[in-house]
């Protein structure tokens, strides 16, 4: 029997066991969607989800086929803001947290095929930061 555990099996473990690594976990999920990173913040999360609240619980949770979530959620999937919103929702509610995304500032940035002098202001977000709940 080898002495080894897959890195999935692990990572799942210490998700489970560990709500702060949990609520971390899924905080780099959304910041990783929020910076254009799709296929990786889609792959945190469906880890999050297998290791905490499982495709089933989450499905009758939002109202959507536990196979719908799992084809979302993998390599090839494309979710709709709309369902992303209401599973993000409820994984939030579940850890007891608020995921907030601010604006840090104002940036210039010059616009492609415009004169240098023409410039227009592009917001950059801060990452997302979790909020503790009361009670």
């Amino acid at each position: 029997m080898p002495l080894t555990r897959s890195f999935k099996e692990l990572v799942g473990k210490h998700i489970a066991e560990d709500a702060a690594f949990a609520e971390a976990f899924l905080r780099e999920g959304v910041n990783l969607m929020l910076a254009g990173d799709m296929e990786t913040g889609k792959a945190i999360l469906r880890d999050h989800i297998k290791a905490t609240v499982g495709f089933e619980k989450l499905g009758q949770a939002t109202g959507t086929q536990p196979k719908s979530l799992i084809r979302m959620f993998g390599p090839r999937g494309n979710p709709q803001a709309r369902n992303l919103f209401k599973v993000i929702g409820y994984l939030q509610k579940r850890a007891g947290v608020e995921l907030r995304v601010e604006l840090d500032r104002l940036e210039p940035v010059a616009r492609p095929g415009k004169a240098e002098t023409r410039r227009t202001l592009k917001p950059r977000l801060k990452p997302a930061r979790a909020i503790a709940r009361p009670a």
